[in-house]
């Protein structure tokens, strides 16, 4: 089976295209259609919200992060479907300047497989000049189609009327006109949007999303530009998993893993064992690593440092058994994390930093990273493509010697990073592929 695919595209974020994403995918659905969906660029948590809405895993499609052969090795797996619904990052175009294809922006994957885009407009706060952008997206690029719009945060039926006279006038067809409406927004926090595990009636709210699209889109319409996703490759920049059970922390401190690296490891034949440190659970020991991923620890930061068992078990763990921490998980692997409210809480101790969220900062980009020792992203000398998001501050450094040395997108050193002591590792980075 090969699915009739669609991009859901906006000229910037707060366009309104992931809750039309999340909302056409449960409206499909329910037409008895086997839907799937994916995210374009380094995006945790939208994947989460596919999955909910859809009934299969969701998937990051990231043309700067994963090698050609390897990101259409994930669009062909995620295309076993009836209709791939692709989610685009920030705006169609947004990206970082790179070779041609590899930008990050959502418009490499239509040029690269010819598909074809649904443009989200937020309509607010204008009437005819909406024809302009859409004229300027029609025109941008001839290798990316925009085949439909639809029109969002429409105040009134005149509005609406103005709108899509303006846009059609163009010759481009307006699929649907999405009112205000604010039960649809989705919440928010310091770091994006709240985790789809966290959303309070998840289910009911998917629900009512998809009952909007389909009073408001025609769906039809969107199924006959949709096209059949034409792509191939290959797992062979996939990281690889770093043991053959895996210990994964897994509840609402941490929860930053990407679909595409679990489904690889177990892919390979590794065992995934899930334990929360929140409820106070160590590592199996039966395990031969243990995997922290990134996530909200600031938030419970005292939570965590009274888990005795899992600090406890941690420790033990690290004395045999190798454990990696990607940027939440490498905080709490360090010394002590400084909550926003300029509290410390002490952490595991397995490595010497300390981080604040009372001072902070904004760290925000793809990385390249070469790696100075062996870890359980890779050996000495790998090559990863990855990034970082956080907010906190490194305030004392520690001794350890660095895991990696860094550049940004463009290739821009930014030194070294990371740390490494023993069997453990932790980045603030992280890992998406192999270079």
């Amino acid at each position: 089976m090969t699915a009739r695919a669609f991009i859901v595209g906006a000229a910037r974020s707060g366009s309104g295209k992931t809750s039309v994403a999340i909302g056409l995918m449960r409206a499909l659905a329910r037409r008895g259609l086997a839907v799937r969906g994916a995210k374009s660029g380094p995006d945790y948590i939208d994947p989460g919200f596919h999955a909910a809405a859809t009934g299969a895993p969701g998937v990051n499609l990231d043309s700067w992060a994963m090698p050609p052969a390897f990101l259409g090795h994930l669009a062909a797996a995620q295309a076993e479907a009836e209709v791939l619904v692709i989610e685009s990052a920030m705006g169609l175009f947004d990206g970082v300047p790179a070779a041609p294809g590899r930008s990050g922006a959502a418009a490499d994957l239509a040029r690269a497989w010819g598909v074809p885009v649904l443009l989200v407009l937020d309509v607010s706060g204008q009437s005819q000049t909406v024809a302009a952008i859409a004229r300027g997206f029609a025109s941008h690029d001839p290798g990316v189609r925009i085949a439909g719009v639809v029109l969002n945060q429409v105040a009134s039926e005149r509005h609406e009327r103005l709108c899509r006279a303006a846009v059609e006038a163009l010759g481009l067809p307006v699929v649907g006109a999405v009112h205000r409406n604010p039960d649809m927004a989705l919440p928010e926090r310091h770091l994006g949007l709240v985790q789809a595990r966290e959303h309070a009636a998840l289910e009911a709210f998917i629900e009512r999303l998809a009952e909007v699209m389909a009073r408001s889109i025609d769906l039809d319409a969107v199924l006959a530009l949709a096209r059949p996703l034409d792509a191939a490759g290959s797992a062979g920049a996939a990281l690889p998993p770093p043991g053959q059970r895996i210990a994964l922390a897994d509840d609402a401190a941490f929860a930053f893993v990407y679909p595409h690296v679990l489904g690889h490891w177990r892919a390979a034949g590794a065992e995934i064992l899930r334990f929360s440190p929140l409820a106070d659970e160590a590592p199996d020991p039966s395990c031969d690593a243990c995997w922290l991923p990134g996530g909200y620890p600031e938030l419970h930061a005292g939570r965590l440092a009274a888990a005795g068992r899992f600090l406890a078990g941690l420790r033990r763990f690290a004395a045999t058994g190798s454990v990696h921490g990607e940027c939440g998980g490498f905080m709490v692997l360090g010394r002590a994390i400084e909550d926003a409210g300029g509290v410390t809480h002490p952490m595991a101790g397995l490595l010497g930093q300390v981080t604040s969220y009372a001072q902070r900062r904004m760290n925000l980009g793809y990385r390249q990273a070469r790696l100075i020792g062996a870890a359980p992203i890779g050996p000495a000398g790998a090559r990863i493509r990855g990034h970082e998001f956080h907010y906190s501050r490194v305030t004392e450094p520690g001794d350890d010697p660095p895991l990696a040395e860094l550049a940004d997108g463009e290739g821009r050193p930014l030194g070294v990073s990371g740390a490494r002591r023993g069997n453990v590792t932790g980045t603030f980075f992280h890992a998406i592929a192999m270079e």
